[in-house]
């Protein structure tokens, strides 16, 4: 396909909504780092200068991305998730701490993520494996093979220790059970999630309770020709006491003081005011600030360039995670429903080209950036605005951060360029 048949054939609304939040994470970048009008926007020794550096880099990236054939990614697509494997496990040895975590490589002008490369490189490896003829989610070796290849980087990236990566990760199962994989495994892990938050919340007894009670209201209510097979029945419950019984084990012998924290937070367990207030000052603090900058602005925001608690650096990470914070302060309730409405449009977008691909590789490896993008958006927005427990990861396109947007607008033109030449094939 020439250059000229490829621009036209590419979704432009896609990208146009790309390039809209782009735009508006560098200028909220801009307004959170902004310290004196005389430095120029493209001075590199400033947070917002080296965002546009890395927004003229992503032009660039995609325009490599477009000049190379589709054939070369899902050909090469177990090649790359090798190269981004050997990635994480060389942090070990050669990484830079930072915030406590070993997650990067230090490279001089900037600091070099994996794990957001491996994001890119794993929705690769996933969708190549999912679309050979021979793989079939039905078979429960092929299952295997396929949990498999999320559950490596995974497994690397916890202990550096970024649980909040390893979480993206997980999103990735969600294109299994789209491809074919029984939902009764998504019913059960999140029935196990469920009975753990419920166990810290409410203990062990009223657990088992409800559960007593839940299972006799099912069988008092259910059809007689609905038939339950007994011993799959008995292995859920046995598994449910397990996990119910577990939770206190897990809760303090395994999770570190900083996750207990947070969780004590998020589902309000602490009953020590005193202790109650310490929390909410350390581990709280971010969430705590967030909030309030975002309830300072209003319906219509103080203005770019005014928000007091922005200027004031009373919300840390405000140019990363907790970027969202800054919108609201200066752009107010009418800001933040704008950019959620962007976002929403653009994933709306992005679902209904993943459908209309004809290839299965284009719509499996749609369904994989998907999953990981909305992932980000949600766990990012939530933790902003209290719903859910602070992680540490950052707004698609929109945070600081040169990997990040990087392989974010590698994922999403990779994805593109398959769809560009599906039209070209029709």
């Amino acid at each position: 396909m020439s250059g000229s048949s490829m621009l036209k054939k590419l979704d432009w609304v896609t990208i146009l909504l790309y390039l809209i939040l782009v735009f508006f994470g560098w200028v909220n970048i801009y307004s959170t780092t902004f310290v004196d009008a005389d430095v120029s926007v493209f001075d590199m020794s400033t947070r917002y200068g080296k965002q546009l550096f890395f927004v003229g880099a992503s032009l660039v990236f995609i325009i490599i991305i477009l000049a190379i054939e589709n054939s070369f990614f899902e050909r090469f697509a177990s090649l790359f998730y090798i190269i981004s494997i050997v990635l994480l496990l060389g942090l070990f040895l050669f990484g830079k701490k930072i915030g406590g975590a070993i997650s990067w490589y230090d490279l001089g002008f900037f600091n070099f993520q994996p794990s957001e490369l491996g994001k890119l490189t794993t929705a690769l490896a996933l969708a190549k494996y999912l679309s050979d003829i021979q793989t079939d989610l039905r078979k429960g070796k092929h299952q295997w093979y396929a949990v498999l290849i999320l559950l490596i980087p995974i497994i690397l990236i916890l202990p550096q220790p970024d649980p909040g990566s390893a979480l993206v990760y997980f999103s990735l199962f969600f294109v299994l059970f789209r491809e074919g994989m029984p939902l009764k495994y998504l019913g059960f892990a999140l029935m196990l999630i469920l009975l753990f938050v419920c166990t810290l919340k409410y203990g062990v007894i009223w657990v088992v309770i409800g559960m007593g009670i839940l299972t006799s209201l099912f069988f008092l209510f259910k059809k007689p020709q609905l038939k339950i097979p007994t011993l799959p029945l008995i292995l859920f419950l046995v598994a449910s006491l397990v996990v119910s019984l577990s939770v206190d084990f897990v809760y303090n012998n395994v999770f570190e003081q900083r996750h207990r924290d947070r969780f004590s937070l998020w589902l309000d367990l602490e009953k020590d005011p005193v202790r109650l207030e310490q929390i909410k000052k350390t581990i709280g603090y971010n969430t705590y600030q967030a909030e309030k900058a975002i309830e300072s602005g209003g319906l219509k925001g103080k203005g770019f360039l005014e928000g007091t608690r922005t200027k004031g650096d009373f919300v840390p990470e405000q140019d990363t995670d907790y970027i969202f914070s800054s919108v609201g302060e200066e752009w107010g309730f009418l800001g933040t429903s704008a950019v959620v409405l962007v976002f929403s449009l653009f994933f709306l977008r992005l679902i209904m080209l993943a459908e209309r691909q004809k290839k299965d590789f284009g719509r499996m490896y749609g369904y994989g950036i998907i999953s990981i993008l909305l992932t980000h958006y949600f766990v990012n927005i939530g933790m902003v605005i209290g719903l859910l427990p602070t992680i540490g990861i950052p707004l698609p396109f929109f945070s600081y951060g040169g990997s990040g947007l990087l392989f974010f607008t590698g994922m999403l033109f990779i994805f593109l360029k398959f769809d560009a030449e599906r039209l070209s094939e029709l």
